[in-house]
């Protein structure tokens, strides 16, 4: 998630930095010591002078990363290996991607933003193009995808607000949208969310978790409003059989003073990892199922979403967070819809 909000960085920024290096400086994880261990340390892998976005796993334990650029240039996509500690450009051109997920055929998709981006549901091709797969919803181009996460059955929910570019807004509305892959169809997933961000499935794929990021701004504004009305707040749904959704419980309310959760994942138990962007506690916060506060893990900047690795590296949680990717070892396995599941 893109927002108003300017990006807090503790610390030493390096451009183009690959490797490894461990804040000492960063407060210590808090909470339950069976999800994070309080000696547990956040280890900068990667920086540059972007804006990081979507991680997600491959099949092979490849971590996928998009990198954002605000000033309406390429957005491209970049691959870290764990095995080699190197960070790579997977695609030069990413359509300004946000959110990212390999589904179980091994193919990436991507939720591709506006600000000089395709504004789309994509797969990014094994060569690193950008091959739209929906682009429109009753005729109309999506406000700017802005993340994604794949059902075990095959469907692809997707948030589509806004927050920057100067793209005509076609729709009048930001909501959660279903893709079925198998008809080739989009539908509208719901229509109590005013404006969704990040997206996520529990791990027996009954409940879709959207957070609610409304900054009280449309995104075509030159400056940002004075007194922007806030929403900010978790929430569940039900997912029905046939991949509609039931009814919203709110998880948490974070009330309208600061920013609330963008990007999540979630572990084999079903916690709930979210990047909280609020300046005053920012970090990386572990809820349970119910809502409620389990682990608080603070990284160096504003983080934007995070995901587990795979095999042998499941119990690492790899965060994007200002202009890098970061890695802390947890306690439990992170959960992957479309992956199989590490035991």
């Amino acid at each position: 998630m893109i927002n108003w909000q300017h990006i807090l960085v503790w610390g030493i920024a390096f451009s183009g930095f690959t490797g490894s290096i461990v804040f000492a400086a960063t407060p210590a994880p808090s909470g339950d010591a069976s999800i994070v261990s309080p000696d547990s340390k956040v280890e900068e892998l990667w920086v540059d002078k972007g804006f990081t976005e979507g991680a997600c796993v491959s099949m092979d334990g490849i971590i996928y990363f998009s990198d954002i650029n605000f000033a309406g240039g390429k957005g491209k996509i970049m691959a870290f290996d764990p095995s080699t500690e190197k960070t790579t450009v997977f695609s030069a051109d990413s359509g300004q991607s946000n959110g990212l997920m390999i589904n179980k055929k091994g193919k990436l998709l991507a939720a591709c933003g506006a600000n000089n981006g395709k504004q789309c549901l994509a797969q990014i091709t094994k060569n690193g193009k950008v091959k739209p797969i929906v682009e429109t919803f009753e005729g109309k181009k999506f406000n700017a995808p802005n993340d994604l996460v794949i059902h075990p059955r095959g469907w692809v929910y997707f948030t589509d607000p806004r927050y920057v570019g100067t793209e005509p807004l076609e729709l009048d509305h930001m909501s959660v949208f279903r893709y079925d892959p198998k008809t080739k169809t989009v539908h509208r997933a719901t229509t109590d969310i005013t404006k969704p961000n990040g997206v996520v499935v529990s791990p027996d794929g009954k409940t879709l978790y959207v957070a609610e990021t409304d900054n009280g701004a449309s995104g075509l504004e030159k400056e940002p409003p004075k007194e922007p009305k806030l929403r900010m707040t978790l929430n569940a749904f039900p997912i029905k059989k046939d991949g509609s959704l039931g009814k919203k419980r709110i998880l948490a309310d974070f009330g309208d003073k600061e920013t609330g959760i963008d990007g999540m994942t979630v572990d084999q138990k079903g916690n709930i990892y979210a990047a909280f962007r609020a300046e005053s506690r920012f970090g990386i916060v572990v809820f349970s199922p119910e809502g409620k506060e389990l682990a608080y893990i603070p990284t160096p900047s504003l983080p934007t979403n995070c995901t587990f690795g795979i095999g042998a590296d499941a119990s690492t949680l790899y965060i994007t967070a200002g202009s890098g990717l970061y890695r802390i070892p947890c306690k439990i396995p992170g959960f992957h819809p479309a992956l199989p599941v590490d035991k």
